[in-house]
């Protein structure tokens, strides 16, 4: 999957995630956070060669129903799903390998 540099302001809703198939991984955000760009290396090499994981950034904040669904409350965080269901989450990675065990999570967790 290509790595996704920007935060669009509209998010899916719950129901369109949950009704996802196969991994997603959701990163909560915002461009202006400063962990957040920290953090960007760090996914951008993790998902370099996860073409079996796809990547939605989420900008989340007050008033954002996605980021309440997931509990949100430091960012980034990064949840992993696989068919709609969580199996997975970090906050905020410093490191690839953070994210990468992550992502590894997705192998060994069986189908919804």
């Amino acid at each position: 999957m290509t790595f996704v540099r920007d935060y669009p302001a509209d998010a899916p809703d719950l129901p369109a995630v949950e009704a996802t198939r196969g991994l997603l991984l959701l990163e909560f955000g915002t461009g202006w956070c400063g962990h957040c760009q920290a953090a960007q290396p760090a996914i951008g090499a993790a998902l370099a060669s996860r073409g079996d994981v796809a990547h939605l950034k989420v900008e989340d904040g007050k008033g954002r129903p996605l980021g309440r669904a997931f509990r949100v409350k430091l960012w980034p965080t990064l949840v992993l799903l696989r068919d709609g269901r969580e199996i997975a989450r970090v906050v905020r990675p410093r490191s690839a390998n953070e994210v990468e065990r992550v992502l590894d999570a997705g192998i060994g967790a069986a189908p919804g």
